[in-house]
Formats: C-alpha cells, structure tokens, sequence
C-alpha cells in the first residue's frame, strides 16, 4: 500500500505525462503544418509513448488501490521558432520530466516505499535514452544549419525512427 503523499504525487505526475504527450501532439502538428512529415511522425510516436507513461503509473495507481484524480491539462505551445527550437525545447521538457522521476524516487525512498522505488527505476532509465536522443537529434540539426537538404534529410531520418519506435513499441505489447 503506497502512501498519501506518494499516491498524490504519483497522479500528479499522471498529469503531467499527459502534458508531455499534449505537448509532443502539438509539435507533430506544428512539422505537418511545416510539411515536415518526419518531424511530425516522430513528434506523434513521441505523443503515444508519453501517453502509454501516463497510463502505465495509472494502472500502478490503481494496482495500489488508490483512487484516481484525474487534472486539467494545460495547453502547450502551439508554434515553434524552428526545427532547432522544436529539439532544444523537447530537451528541456525531458530534463524537466527527469527531474520529476528523481524527486519521486526520493520522495519513494522517505517513505521507505521499495515498491514504488522499483516501478520508478523503469522511468529513470527511460530517461537516459529520451534525453540522449534528443541530445544526437540537436547535434544533428546544428550541423548541418538547420535548413536546405540536410534537413529534409533528417526530416527523412526521424521517420524512419519514428518507425522503428512504433515498430518496438507493437512487439514490446504482443
């Protein structure tokens, strides 16, 4: 059984996975407009994935016999000053989501809550990986200037992660 504190901070941050997948919906609709379909696809495969977080600590919540609450969420920002900005700001969301992880890990290890130590370490090294990634795509972007033909060929490049990630993301579930 998982604490009071721990319950609420644990649903708030249900809200605040669903923020992430509001905020990656509103890049991928910001690349569309663009007419950066790579941009788009890996901003969309980044929206399922933050909303698979969210029901993930969901269903933990529930497994733990806490009610859910679910917040408002609030709007994301609907423009971008460019592709660059689009990763740089996706970088800081990331580290932000990280910092949120680590102060729950805490907060799990005050209350001597090893259950929900052991769920979290899965979102800690999640983590590792969304913002490394992030970090390879700005590098990406920078080097090459951020426009012409090296950046349709990222644009290229995020859709084909995007479908290696939605591709991983239907095996991991079958």
């Amino acid at each position: 059984m998982i604490g009071k504190k721990m319950a609420e901070a644990l649903n708030n941050q249900v809200n605040r996975e669903f923020y992430s997948a509001y905020f990656y919906l509103s890049m991928s609709a910001y690349g569309d407009f663009l007419g950066l379909k790579g941009f788009a696809s890996w901003f969309m495969t980044k929206n399922l994935e933050e909303t698979q977080h969210a029901l993930k600590i969901y269903k933990y919540l529930l497994d733990q016999g806490v009610q859910i609450n679910l917040l408002p969420v609030a709007q994301p920002p609907a423009t971008f000053e460019s592709p660059l900005a689009m990763f740089e700001i996706t970088l800081a969301h990331e580290q932000g989501v990280t910092q949120n992880f680590n102060e729950l890990i805490e907060l799990a290890m005050t209350e001597k809550d090893y259950a929900t130590q052991i769920f979290l370490q899965w979102f800690i090294t999640e983590q590792i990986e969304e913002e490394a990634t992030v970090a390879e795509i700005i590098h990406k972007i920078k080097l090459i200037g951020g426009k012409g033909d090296g950046l349709f060929m990222i644009d290229n490049q995020l859709k084909q992660m995007a479908a290696q990630m939605n591709l991983a993301a239907v095996t991991a579930t079958t």
